[in-house]
């Protein structure tokens, strides 16, 4: 390295290529820079610290750096390494951050997890609004950390941005969860959308700011070791957060019973919301530990300026002083260096543009695919899976899957030529083409066997037979029944009706117990009608025998018994039991799958045992005195298909999500210029967002009335996507190590690829709204 003067290091950082990712800090005096100051692995960068010298020496060690010393690299280089050896006390601070992430992670994917069954089941939501609700809340997850990173960047500063963000974070989950009880009688539709937009916005706005924080609490680079411990402690507790919330939450909804209800919503919601509260805490009880840095400037707005400050140029001057690229008409306002910055960032972000199909697939995972394992069976070698809890398996795959790719399966890509990040990413995008194949196969298989819902020229009767006897029936309806024997029933699901349509009928047996009938079929069509034949005529009712939306059996309890009879009971299998009030009539009851029984007076009746999503009949008739007899008749078939079956689409699209996001942001950062990275980060976000409102958009047009069709489309899209990113990756040049000191040059050692996207924060430094932000990969 040449001799330079110390003078002409004013307001500087010098590193060195020997560095191996460890800068050097500046100081001022004896005072050294906090992370700050670090610069990429490449040739010496510039960074105006104000006014003053900085003289590049090393922190606490005997190297300096004097008036026309003579630099050469192995003096930094042993400089550097002294430094490495150099011991140094693990803040205490970063303690609260890790246990807030904890607990604000928990919150988040505790809710996320139970949100769609809720909005359906509770809040009465058809699958499709359900939908379109849960990814307009996603949407605004990933659009909010914008408003966040301006906020801390420019405003309050990352401390005081995450504590008031918190706030009213907890204040939404504390909404939500009073919204779901339902004795308050709240309008529980205004509440919960008012909590969730809250929730959106706290945890959105925190996005960008807590590891960043987190980042912010370590000397560098005296404590570089440290720091990369930090975000792999970080990206811990964002896996255990959401890995245990996932599971635990939708045993909360569906075991624990509440409010009279077999749902208990509001537990489910209060115990996430509730250590949200305690992260506030955990938080507030840290500050006196904490490094808390001013706000340093937002370079999303000096992106936004350079370019405004180019298109204005361009207007003026394009005829009279005609420039090679349109950005370099902001060269005079903005500056060579901004102008270049931004000139590598728009390249990068082309690439970005067909990034949102891949979210909106992926994050379809707590949305349609949680819909799918409705239609499913969970049973596991005596456990039952919720249709919640296969979320589970995604963050579990992650952690197992990043050390097989990283050894295995790259090496093995390697060999055939898949090597750079840009076929990695094409790679994943088709891998969640197929994940969404497989899911679209399964949803054909599941609608197979599942009813076929009625058409709005159609019309479905049944006849259940409540007495001891058989009847034979004369009438005009079509394919009516011949008979109908004792505690039997006759069921046409298909009729043709286009108008509201009356068949007269007559019903004798002859058995002297049961007297002549006469009444009349009444069919409407799309509709269902039952018709109940007891010891005093025959009873009409509008029936409803589709599965649950939770996947939960349903029980129809028909009792021909005398009024004075004692009161009877259905306990289902956590022994909940019901009374059933109404004698001669019909009640249904949704119950826990398992054992049911039928009890009156402490005396079994019946007992059936149900399945998930089975809808079954109990017929009953005779009386205390002479005894009771019953028929059980399976209504609808319970789920058959296993859950497991998701397994495989579910592996696919972890395997595409690896590929996928942690090589997008690995190319990312290796390939802008270090002064962009906020920016970068920004727009990955937004990407997520842009992603989430596709599928929005998807979900309100209603191409198709099949859900299989619509994940073929979504699949579909998503492989012309991935020709598209092809054709624009074609001109693309990388940016080779070394070759330019803009080009942002990283030395990644780490074998975890997840590790290598937090130790890269180490790296990157404070530009602009702060550092990479390991906690988007995580949660991604």
């Amino acid at each position: 390295m040449s001799r330079r003067s110390e003078k002409s290091y004013e307001g500087t950082c010098l590193l060195s290529k020997l560095c191996h990712g460890n800068g050097c800090g500046c100081v001022r005096g004896e005072h050294s820079s906090t992370s700050s100051g670090i610069q990429r692995t490449g040739r010496t960068s510039k960074r105006s610290y104000g006014p003053g010298v900085f003289t590049p020496r090393c922190f606490e060690g005997n190297c300096s750096v004097s008036e026309a010393e003579d630099l050469s690299s192995q003096s930094i280089y042993s400089c550097f390494k002294e430094l490495h050896q150099l011991p140094s006390q693990y803040p205490k601070s970063v303690a609260f951050i890790i246990s807030n992430e904890f607990c604000e992670r928990f919150n988040y994917y505790g809710l996320r997890t139970i949100l769609v069954l809720y909005l359906t089941t509770k809040l009465h939501y058809d699958k499709d609004t359900a939908t379109v609700l849960f990814h307009i809340f996603t949407m605004l997850v990933y659009l909010f950390p914008l408003v966040g990173a301006i906020i801390a960047d420019s405003w309050l500063g990352k401390f005081k941005t995450i504590l008031y963000l918190s706030m009213v974070y907890a204040l939404g989950g504390v909404i939500v969860s009073v919204g779901a009880i339902p004795q308050l009688q709240l309008p529980v539709k205004e509440i919960t959308i008012l909590g969730l937009t809250l929730i959106a916005l706290g945890t959105g706005g925190i996005k960008p700011c807590v590891s960043a924080f987190g980042g912010d609490q370590f000397r560098m680079p005296e404590q570089a070791k440290q720091l990369a411990t930090f975000f792999s402690l970080f990206y811990f507790a964002i896996n255990a957060g959401s890995t245990i919330s996932t599971t635990i939450t939708p045993i909360l909804r569906e075991d624990v019973h509440c409010f009279g209800d077999k749902n208990c919503f509001s537990l489910a919601f209060s115990v996430p919301a509730m250590l949200m509260l305690l992260s506030v805490v955990i938080f507030v009880a840290g500050r006196k530990l904490y490094v808390v840095k001013p706000p340093a400037g937002n370079m999303i707005f000096g992106v936004s300026k350079c370019i405004s400050d180019a298109i204005g140029g361009w207007r003026r001057e394009r005829k009279t002083n005609p420039r090679k690229h349109w950005l370099d008409y902001a060269e005079a306002k903005s500056g060579q260096k901004m102008v270049a910055d931004t000139k590598v960032l728009l390249k990068i972000l082309t690439l970005f543009l067909p990034f949102p199909v891949f979210w909106a697939l992926f994050d379809q995972q707590g949305s349609r695919w949680t819909f799918q394992a409705t239609r499913m069976n969970g049973e596991t070698f005596g456990y039952v899976i919720k249709p919640d809890q296969m979320q589970v398996v995604n963050p579990l795959l992650i952690l197992g899957m990043i050390p097989l790719f990283t050894y295995v399966l790259y090496p093995i890509l390697a060999k055939i030529g898949i090597k750079r990040p840009l076929q990695k990413l094409t790679l994943g995008g088709l891998l969640a083409a197929i994940a969404f194949l497989l899911s679209a196969a399964l949803e054909v298989k599941l609608n197979e066997i599942d009813p076929a819902p009625l058409n709005e020229l159609s019309a479905n009767v049944r006849i259940y037979n409540g007495m001891p006897c058989a009847y034979r029936f004369t009438t005009e309806l079509p394919n009516h029944p011949s008979a109908v024997e004792p505690l039997d029933l006759w069921e046409n699901k298909a009729l043709p009706v286009p108008k509201a349509v009356a068949y007269p009928f007559n019903a004798t047996s002859a058995d002297k117990r049961c007297k002549d009938l006469s009444g009349t079929f009444r069919l409407t069509p799309g509709k269902e009608t039952s018709y109940f034949i007891y010891s005093d005529g025959v009873q009409e009712f509008m029936d409803s025998m589709g599965k649950t939306k939770l996947g939960n059996p349903m029980v129809r309890v028909l009792l021909n018994v005398p009024t004075e009879d004692s009161a009877f009971t259905l306990t289902d299998a956590v022994d909940t039991a019901v009374p059933l009030i109404l004698r001669n009539a019909s009640q249904v009851v949704n119950v826990v799958h398992g054992e049911i029984k039928l009890e009156m007076a402490n005396t079994k009746i019946a007992t059936i045992d149900t399945k998930s999503g089975g809808v079954y009949a109990l017929l009953v008739q005779g009386s205390l005195k002479d005894g009771y007899t019953s028929k059980t008749h399976v209504i609808t078939p319970p789920n058959s298909i296993h859950m497991m079956w998701q397994l495989p689409q579910i592996i696919v699209i972890t395997a595409a999500e690896i590929m996928f996001s942690v090589t997008g942001l690995e190319f990312s950062y290796t390939q802008a210029p270090p002064s962009m990275t906020s920016v970068l980060q920004a727009c990955w976000l937004l990407s997520v967002s842009i992603g989430n409102m596709l599928v929005v958009v998807i979900a309100e047009l209603k191409f198709f009335e099949s859900q299989a069709a619509e994940f073929a489309l979504f699949a579909g899209l998503m492989i012309v996507d991935m020709f598209i990113f092809i054709l624009l990756t074609i001109p693309y040049k990388y940016v080779e190590h070394g070759e330019d000191p803009e080009a942002n040059q990283v030395v990644v050692t780490p074998n975890n690829p997840k590790q290598r996207e937090a130790e890269r924060e180490t790296y990157t430094g404070n530009q602009g709204n702060g550092h990479t932000n390991e906690a988007y990969e995580g949660e991604r």
